[in-house]
């Protein structure tokens, strides 16, 4: 099977909506989709990660997780959102990646420059007073990136409903050299 390779314009050069009005990045995005979807070839695989390991990692849009961490399509399962955090809509996408798909190593995956390290919970405050409606879910912000990793092991290593907790390990990404810097566990009491 031979994959097309397209190349991305350096990002850096690129303004938001240039080339293209920020009102139709979907549209653009639906066009890139029929390119690629003229070679896609139906690589056959399973939904089970070949490589058992689900990722938990930020959102942030600088940290290409696939490339950083020398996986294939089908290697793992990559969960993502604000901050990494370990949340309960992240341990049930655990839960099911472990106890469905199989599943057995968790990587957890913070990043230098995150955006929660300069929100705090006044967001949700915020956010109430311009939508009349408090959210319903925390906005798990942090001053800490090492100290909010260890809070996610912990997080992971005591759900109940995990199967798999012996090889969770967690990580910050520096976004200005590519390199992850393991974190040490926190201390069991």
């Amino acid at each position: 099977m031979t994959q097309k390779v397209t190349t991305q314009p350096n990002t850096a050069d690129r303004a938001p909506g240039a080339g293209s009005s920020e009102e139709h990045v979907i549209d653009d995005l639906l066009a890139a989709n029929r390119g690629y979807a003229e070679d896609f070839r139906d690589p056959g695989m399973d939904a089970r990660p070949v490589r058992r390991v689900a990722i938990v990692a930020c959102m942030d849009a600088r940290l290409d997780l696939h490339a950083a961490l020398g996986l294939e399509l089908g290697d793992c399962h990559t969960i993502r959102n604000a901050g990494g955090v370990v949340t309960d809509d992240i341990i049930r996408s655990l839960t099911i990646s472990q106890r469905a798909l199989g599943t057995r190593s968790v990587a957890l995956i913070h990043h230098t420059g995150c955006g929660l390290l300069n929100l705090t919970e006044d967001f949700r405050h915020e956010l109430e007073m311009e939508v009349g409606q408090r959210p319903s879910w925390a906005v798990e912000c942090f001053k800490d990136l090492d100290q909010d990793v260890r809070q996610s092991m912990v997080r992971v290593r005591t759900s109940p409903f995990l199967l798999h907790t012996d090889d969770v390990r967690g990580f910050v990404f520096d976004v200005t050299t590519g390199l992850l810097r393991e974190i040490d566990p926190p201390a069991t009491p």
